[in-house]
This record gives C-alpha cells, structure tokens and sequence, in this order.
C-alpha cells in the first residue's frame, strides 16, 4: 500500500501512520530501530530497496530524507509505504523542498520510534562531519558510502579526521569476506612470518585502500597498492614469505583462487557483495565497529594513498 500525502506535516503523517495501523493493523509493530536515509531527490529508490531487502532480518520503521531541492517554495510532500511496498519494514519517504529540503532532526522527530536505536545512512553525499549532523548527532550508527563520492580516497581522509565511535563506511563491509579467508590462511599457515603484502584493486576502489589499511595494521609489514582500471574492485592478496608467497586471486566477480606452498589450488567463492547484503551487516551490531575505528585512524594513515592515481578514475 502506497500513501501519498503533498504539501504536509510530520504531524499529519504521524497521525496517517496511526490511522492505517487501526484501520487494518496493515503497519506491524515489533520494530527494532529507525534507520534514517539522508540522500537527494532522485536517488531514493536504489536506497529504500536495498533497506527494504535488509529489513526482512532487521524490521525497521525507514524514514528517508530526499533534498528536493533548496530554490524551489518551502514545503513537504511525503509517501507512506507499508505492507508489500516495504518489505518487513515500512517506509516514511520525505521530499523536502525550499527551507526543508536540508537534513533536519526537526523533520524526524515526530515519527522516530519511540525506545529504539536510529541508525543514519548518507547512500550518497557522505557529510564532512557524519556526527556533527542534524541526524547524525541523534544516531547510534552512521553509515557513509565513499565508493559513491567523487574522491573515495579523499572520502575516506575525511572520515579518518573526523572519526566517532559509531561511524562506518559500507566500503569496509565489502570487505567482510576478504578479511575472513585472509585471517583463516594466515592461521593455518606454517610459522615463516609475511614480510610484505601487495593489494592489487581497482583505482577507485575505497575498499582497496582499506584493505591494504587492515593488513599494514595487522601484520605490521609493508604493504604496496597496485591499481587497477577502474570498476574491477579487488582483485589479488598476495603475502610474501620466506617459505613461499601465498596469494589470494579473484580475475572475475564470483571465484577467488587461493595458492600457497605445497597444496593444490583452491577455488573459493568469493562475490561482490551487494548493496542489500552491506547495509543488512551494518543493521546487525549498534555497537561501535572498533577494528574499523582502528583501520579508519590508525592504519589508514601508513597506507600510501598515492598508489591509487587520481588519472585513473
């Protein structure tokens, strides 16, 4: 069921959403936080799918706050979708326009769930100061994405020198995967340390970087970046030992192939993760992500950023 309501108020949407919940109950209660989608006008849908999908593990009330744009006369047109238009969530879409189209606790106030975490997600047009925000200052998480800014590298700089605990950035979740099969051969590894690491990823791949960042931090050895054309994401770990290197090598989107010293190749299932996949791991924890906190402040800063060449976005 789809809601339209133009030129309203929070108020009347929160009293809309009270009279669909007793006119049919079609709005289920049970909710477990409020995630609070900051995007621009335009670009909603990608994001309320995704948080729809994400949902159906973390029932969630979603309000998104679409800019509409600040020159056009001040005022609010709002869409409510619940039942199979929202998952197992239901969605509260804001357009504002003119004095409202900037992000505003004031606009979310009324229809937050009352006793339940808020979790921010700026999909595009990461903030300079995610905590320093209207919303932002009200979440327990927020969420950035840097692979969708102009400069992720500049993104991700960005986040370093303004990090709080609670802030995360989905080009880390991509990486889930990579640092799970990485930690697991490193453990069951023979005993000859890895004296250098190189980390072979795209050019505008934020990820990249923070991989690079992980193991500099974790294994205190260099890491080298070597950038790839644009839009292939990562592609190849190798970890260089004495006793032999041991590398882990993705050529295409799904299969990884892992090799080390004395064992036959392995073909490893190792996609690209979605966006739906990304945000419903974030929605898991409301606890601060505190190995991101020190990849962000600690090991991002002994990474050569330079290794990622601006002319090759």
């Amino acid at each position: 069921m789809i809601v339209d309501l133009p030129d309203t108020t929070t108020s009347k949407i929160s009293k809309k959403i009270m009279a669909l919940r007793e006119q049919g109950g079609v709005i289920a209660l049970g909710r477990v936080l409020t995630l609070v989608v900051v995007t621009r006008s335009g670009l909603e849908e990608e994001a309320i799918e995704a948080a729809n999908e994400a949902s159906r593990e973390h029932p969630c009330r979603i309000i998104v706050l679409a800019d509409a744009g600040a020159q056009a006369p001040t005022r609010l047109d709002a869409q409510i979708r619940v039942g199979g238009d929202a998952g197992a969530s239901e969605v509260i879409l804001l357009r504002g326009y003119g004095e409202l189209a900037e992000e505003s606790e004031s606009l979310v106030a009324a229809l937050l769930l009352p006793d339940a975490p808020i979790v921010a997600w700026w999909p595009h047009g990461a903030p300079r100061n995610a905590c320093q925000t209207s919303i932002g200052g009200i979440a327990h998480r927020r969420i950035t994405d840097s692979a969708n800014e102009t400069d992720p590298a500049a993104a991700l700089e960005n986040i370093r020198r303004t990090y709080k605990a609670g802030d995360t950035d989905l080009a880390w979740t991509r990486l889930t995967n990579w640092r799970i099969q990485l930690a697991a051969v490193l453990d069951q590894a023979d005993e000859s340390p890895v004296s250098a690491v190189t980390v072979e990823g795209a050019s505008d791949s934020p990820s990249t970087l923070l991989l690079a960042a992980w193991l500099t931090l974790a294994l205190d050895v260099p890491v080298t970046i070597v950038a790839d054309p644009a839009g292939t994401g990562i592609r190849r770990v190798r970890l260089s030992r004495a006793a032999g290197d041991i590398q882990l090598f993705r050529p295409g989107l799904t299969i990884a192939e892992l090799t080390q010293p004395g064992q036959p190749a392995q073909r490893i299932s190792l996609p690209r993760r979605s966006l739906k996949d990304c945000l419903a791991e974030e929605l898991r924890r409301l606890d601060p992500d505190e190995v991101f906190g020190e990849v962000i402040t600690m090991g991002l800063p002994r990474t050569n950023l330079r290794s990622v060449r601006p002319s090759e976005r």
